[in-house]
């Protein structure tokens, strides 16, 4: 079992995940599943909408994909080439890897210093790495202490275009100074991206509507994992 099942079983048997879960089922049952279809239209509008160039951030989070052996799928290189096409256009402050990984291969933060390099990336541009996350939360949170004072600015948060809609939550939550900036060129919605959209809304709807409750009944537990 990889490290990321193994993650996403614990999770998946979290009685806090559980709680917010059933919150947010119970949300679309009773709205005959309007509430979903809400959060799915904004991961779509999120998605569509995204930039391609940061405005104003000044460090920016690239988020790490899952990869087996080392090996880069279609959507981690498109975030690389973007990372690689803002250094081309105008250095930033700072670059931050995310992403850990199973014992005894490399992190996805590493499988994406090494593709970065790669691609041409100058050895001499300071890159930090968070090799301990597994998930999207976990890699914000642990931006969060890995930035300590750099927390004062804006950071640019560079993703899939699917993933948009998540990352920009969780960062508000933290309490981030975030943009987002979408590694593709547009969103082309094909089936892969379709399902991925989907699954995002129904995450997005069980993040938020726990997050919400949690804040109702001052359920301090729950939020401290999510704030």
């Amino acid at each position: 079992m990889s490290s990321r099942t193994s993650h996403r079983i614990s999770l998946a048997i979290d009685r806090d995940v559980l709680h917010a879960g059933a919150v947010a089922l119970s949300a679309c049952v009773l709205s005959a599943g309007l509430v979903y279809v809400g959060y799915l239209v904004h991961v779509v509008r999120v998605a569509r909408r995204a930039p391609c160039e940061p405005v104003g951030g000044e460090c920016v989070l690239l988020f790490g994909k899952d990869a087996p052996g080392g090996r880069i799928d279609r959507d981690f290189a498109a975030r690389l080439d973007r990372a690689v096409s803002l250094w081309q256009q105008k250095p930033r402050r700072s670059l931050v890897l995310l992403g850990g990984g199973a014992q005894g291969e490399a992190s996805e933060a590493e499988v994406a210093r090494n593709g970065l390099h790669a691609r041409g990336f100058a050895r001499d541009i300071p890159l930090r790495l968070e090799s301990r996350s597994r998930d999207t939360l976990q890699n914000l949170r642990n931006a969060r202490q890995l930035l300590g004072d750099g927390m004062r600015t804006r950071v640019t948060l560079l993703s899939n275009r699917y993933h948009l809609a998540r990352c920009a939550l969780f960062a508000r939550q933290l309490g981030f100074d975030w943009e987002l900036c979408a590694a593709e060129p547009k969103l082309r919605l094909g089936p892969g991206t379709l399902w991925r959209l989907a699954g995002e809304a129904a995450y997005v709807c069980w993040a938020d509507l726990g997050t919400r409750w949690a804040r109702l009944i001052g359920h301090r537990r729950m939020l401290e994992r999510v704030t």
